[in-house]
């Protein structure tokens, strides 16, 4: 009797038990189906850097970015420089939260961020100047209009530009930390801006990354 039990016993020792799943990865959602979401929510997105990493800082104070997929886009606030150039496709999970700037959706607590390859160039939205609004926020945009007021000197965070197309005025602000050269803009002048969609308080704004990104039409 003994001798049998061992047997079973050592049966039993072999046949493997449950495997130990660990944790789900989250699911990943589009940027429109993030920014349905309320305040306070946290989401896994992935999308392609359309705003370099620390490009805004002089007016975020951090060290952010911004993504874009098929759907929309958004910044992502985060404290450290993770050296994110323009096409790197990024996972990111965060929770949703509009403190950055006020008005702006953007993820912050950043839990993770991962960088894999690179994503297709986003080309950026063309938009009447009195169109830049909520339905655009977060996205890369153009917008081709007079300047219409002398431009403001906003230091040390950047610079204010007031641009009209006809359709309605809305200002496009330079972050100083962007480095771009705004002395050969004047009132009059026909410029095309290409920038992220953002908003400060009440107001809509295209914000440009880099010095192409403002060109003179005529």
């Amino acid at each position: 009797m003994l001798q049998m039990l061992t047997l079973i016993t050592l049966l039993f020792s072999f046949i493997p038990g449950p495997a130990v799943q660990g944790p789900a990865d989250p699911k990943t959602i589009t940027i429109a189906e993030a920014r349905a979401l309320p305040l306070g929510t946290v989401v896994t997105i992935d999308g392609v850097v359309t705003v370099p990493s620390g490009a805004f800082n002089s007016s975020t104070f951090d060290q952010g970015f911004a993504i874009q997929d098929r759907t929309g886009g958004i910044y992502i606030s985060v404290p450290d420089n993770n050296g994110f150039g323009l096409r790197q496709q990024v996972r990111v999970t965060g929770k949703l939260a509009d403190t950055v700037l006020p008005g702006l959706l953007v993820l912050v607590d950043v839990t993770e961020i991962k960088q894999h390859g690179s994503g297709p160039k986003v080309q950026p939205l063309p938009v009447a100047t009195g169109d830049v609004g909520e339905d655009t926020e977060g996205k890369l945009v153009r917008i081709t209009g007079t300047i219409t007021q002398p431009i403001i000197n906003d230091l040390p965070f950047g610079f204010i530009i007031f641009i009209n197309d006809g359709s309605g005025e809305v200002h496009s602000f330079v972050c100083a930390s962007t480095g771009i050269d705004v002395s050969g803009l004047s009132p009059g002048q026909t410029i095309e801006v290409t920038g992220f969609s953002g908003q400060f308080a009440s107001d809509f704004e295209v914000d440009p990354r880099i010095q192409d990104d403002i060109r003179i039409v005529n």
